[in-house]
Parts: structure tokens; C-alpha cells; sequence
């Protein structure tokens, strides 16, 4: 196992605790050898996730971060306020590297994203309530490709 992929939900209650169980997950799978972490950049769990690998890579420096957006930046923030521009903005700035899927925004493209996502995955970290969200199928994309799927949002988490 050496790479991993985050997916989860853009609303969502982040408390210590899921702060916690997240940091733990991802230290989890780098002491089982994932050194590559890929993330889509939405708000949520996304940016919970990114900025949780950037602080771990303090203390394990062969860790990376690749940002896979679904379109442009400048088209993936519409709508977002200024403070969640500003995390996005820093979050990209310390990327290993920032790949984009789709030239321009598109009603796949995130689709298309999530799909990349799982195709480079060795395993995927989640916080998945809702199956009948793109959250969920990415999850189902995961699981038909046979990888380890952690679901934080399921108690108690085996890992």
C-alpha cells in the first residue's frame, strides 16, 4: 500500500473527536507504508483532510500531497466565502502538486475526479453518511475495486 485517497461530504459536523480519529487513520496507513496522499480540494472533508496531512508531514516527511480539482480553481470556488478561499489557497501553496481534471466546469466533472481519485488509490479514508451522494459513490467506486475503504462516520473503526 502506498497511496491513499480521501472523499467525504462538504457538510458536515467536525468535532476534536473526528479530528482525532482522522489524524489517527491517516498514521495508521503511513505506518503500513502509503506515503501519497490524493484529495479533491471541496470544503468539508477535503480541506479537513488536506490540512491534516500537512501538518503530518512535520512529522514524517516522505508523506506528499497531489490535489486532483475537479475544473479551475477560480470555478471551483464560486460561491465559497473568503474564508474558505483562503484555506483552499494555502492548502494548494503547500501541494506536492495540483492536477486539474476538467478544463472547465462541467456537470461530471466531478465525477471524473472522484473517478481518478479511486484509480490512484491503494486505499481511501472517508466520512460517508450518505450513500446516495457523490461522497457514496465514489465509496462504491473504491469498494468495486477491491481497496480498503475506512469509513470514519461508522463507529467503532477497525483499523
Amino acid at each position: 500500500m502506498r497511496t491513499c485517497c480521501f472523499t467525504g461530504h462538504r457538510i458536515m459536523k467536525i468535532t476534536p473527536e473526528l479530528k482525532q480519529r482522522l489524524r489517527e487513520a491517516i498514521v495508521d496507513v503511513v505506518n503500513q507504508g502509503v506515503t501519497e496522499f490524493y484529495n479533491g480540494g471541496a470544503i468539508g472533508w477535503d480541506m479537513l483532510c488536506a490540512e491534516m496531512v500537512m501538518d503530518l508531514k512535520a512529522e514524517y516527511p516522505d508523506v506528499t500531497l497531489h490535489m486532483l480539482l475537479p475544473c479551475p480553481s477560480e470555478e471551483q470556488v464560486k460561491g465559497w466565502n473568503n474564508t474558505q478561499i483562503a484555506r483552499y489557497e494555502k492548502i494548494l501553496k503547500a501541494a506536492n502538486s495540483v492536477t486539474v481534471v476538467s478544463e472547465h466546469y462541467t456537470k461530471d466533472c466531478m465525477k471524473r475526479r472522484n473517478e481518478r481519485l479511486v484509480e490512484l488509490a491503494d486505499c481511501c479514508i472517508c466520512y460517508c453518511n450518505n450513500q446516495k451522494s457523490g461522497t457514496g459513490q465514489t465509496v462504491r467506486m473504491a469498494k468495486a475495486k477491491e481497496i480498503t475503504v475506512l469509513n470514519l462516520a461508522q463507529l467503532p473503526i477497525n483499523l
